[in-house]
């Protein structure tokens, strides 16, 4: 009784004292290279990236009560930080064409298949789960802004090499 009253006791305090590390935020409001400043980005489906995308692939994420709670802040910056290495649509235009061609269709096809957003994100938020009408304008846009990088560039460019 004695062995699980110590490890508790230490658990707490290992749970006290790391409230007191802290991940940085990510709430930079710096969209010098937003996909916005190279495409036009229609009202609706600029509601469809701020609720469902923008929390994890953008420079400014809105964080939940919980984001304050270790281990759940470190686990959720981990996330954003996976997001944006993936796809970050506050620094798209300095991506190479090539690259913006290939994250929209990365972007086609996990909307298509209902990988994104994720399940573990929209379990807590409901208002980001996409209804056939918001997967198909996000899907619409998507393929105009890659018909139009299409029209715009050679062939060649569009190709993603990987260094």
């Amino acid at each position: 009784m004695k062995t699980i009253k110590n490890t508790s006791l230490a658990i707490l305090i290992l749970l006290i004292l790391a409230q007191s590390i802290r991940p940085s935020k990510n709430t930079s409001n710096n969209k010098e290279k937003d996909i916005a400043t190279l495409y036009a980005v229609p009202e609706n489906v600029q509601q469809i990236l701020t609720k469902a995308c923008y929390d994890c692939h953008s420079n400014k994420t809105q964080y939940p009560w919980y984001a304050s709670i270790q281990p759940l802040a470190w686990w959720l910056n981990d996330h954003v930080k996976d997001g944006k290495r993936h796809l970050n649509f506050n620094e798209f235009s300095g991506y190479r064409v090539a690259k913006q061609y290939k994250k929209l269709e990365e972007c086609i096809e996990e909307v298509r298949e209902g990988e994104m957003p994720l399940e573990s994100y929209t379990f807590m938020h409901k208002n980001a789960v996409l209804t056939d009408v918001e997967r198909a304008a996000l899907f619409n846009w998507c393929n105009a802004v890659r018909d139009s990088i299409k029209a715009r560039f050679p062939a060649d460019s569009l190709v993603f090499k990987k260094k």
